[in-house]
């Protein structure tokens, strides 16, 4: 078997893997509504352990089919299932646009929950940009200077810079007539 095969072949057996953790609990919660008398027998014929199994249905019956997200895997859902449904959708939104791991997911919500805001993660689209080492220490004495962390000093300024680029024309004939006068 070629390697592309075999990593293929792993990458199905995680979709595979992350399916059936919806289908058993899909399972499991199919039997507790249609066979309330006989469904432990079946759960001791699947072999699992009944907590386990407890576990997926509740988080089936926590996100209904309509409201799972391909993109996102059952462990995804998990961490969000003890959530109200629309906080459960904005995290949701959140982890698939931002393409967060299940434990980068972990970590925003930890971090919300202490009061702070999400943590920046490494899927956050992060970019290099190559500047002279003297600019570098000149930004940072400034930075220093004004008593603000470096990387909020530099985004400010280059926020800044954007926003005075992207004014309209009259916007700038404005501000320089009211400097003037």
């Amino acid at each position: 078997m070629a390697y592309d095969e075999w990593e293929r072949a792993g990458h199905q057996l995680v979709g595979v893997l992350d399916s059936s953790c919806w289908w058993l609990g899909d399972w499991l919660k199919y039997g507790k509504d249609h066979y309330t008398d006989r469904y432990q027998r079946g759960i001791r014929a699947a072999g699992l352990s009944y907590q386990t199994l407890r576990n997926y249905a509740w988080v089936s019956r926590r996100f209904d089919l309509a409201r799972r997200r391909p993109a996102l895997s059952f462990q995804h859902h998990a961490e969000l299932a003890s959530l109200p449904a629309r906080e459960q959708d904005l995290w949701l939104d959140r982890a698939e646009q931002r393409q967060w791991t299940t434990k980068q997911l972990r970590a925003a919500l930890r971090a919300t929950r202490q009061g702070g805001q999400p943590a920046r993660t490494p899927a956050e689209p992060s970019r290099r940009l190559e500047v002279p080492g003297s600019r570098v220490q000149w930004w940072h004495k400034a930075a220093q200077q004004q008593g603000v962390d470096f990387e909020q000093w530099v985004m400010a300024a280059l926020d800044s810079a954007a926003a005075s680029a992207l004014e309209e024309p009259a916007d700038r004939e404005e501000q320089k007539e009211s400097v003037s006068a």
